[in-house]
């Protein structure tokens, strides 16, 4: 059984440790293979500006469309936090209201 104490992220009794015994070092998470089939980019669907872009991607086995902005690392465009994935039911509601959302800009443009 876990005990959290202050200062400690782990402690408790030997065979709960990794590895089974008290003397092991604490867990650690294995690093994702960066060369799986999901492509992290997805299908880059539209480059809005010189870092925002639309792509639809699969993202733990969902389709995603995903509106995000990107910056520039070591030469690779990387993803930041700043967007929006939307699952698919998101998108059809968005694509569905369109129009609407076209003529309310419009009035706003005028």
């Amino acid at each position: 059984m876990w005990k959290w104490k202050k200062g400690n992220k782990r402690s408790g009794s030997g065979e709960d440790d990794a590895g089974g015994s008290a003397g092991a070092p604490p867990w650690k998470r294995q690093a994702v293979d960066s060369s799986s089939e999901d492509n992290p980019d997805g299908i880059v669907v539209c480059e809005v500006s010189k870092n925002k872009r639309i792509s639809v991607r699969n993202w733990n086995g969902n389709v995603m469309v995903d509106f995000r902005e990107f910056f520039v690392k070591d030469g690779k465009q990387l993803p930041t936090k700043k967007g929006i994935s939307l699952s698919m039911d998101q998108w059809k509601i968005l694509r569905d209201h369109i129009e609407e959302i076209d003529e309310a800009v419009k009035e706003y443009s005028a």
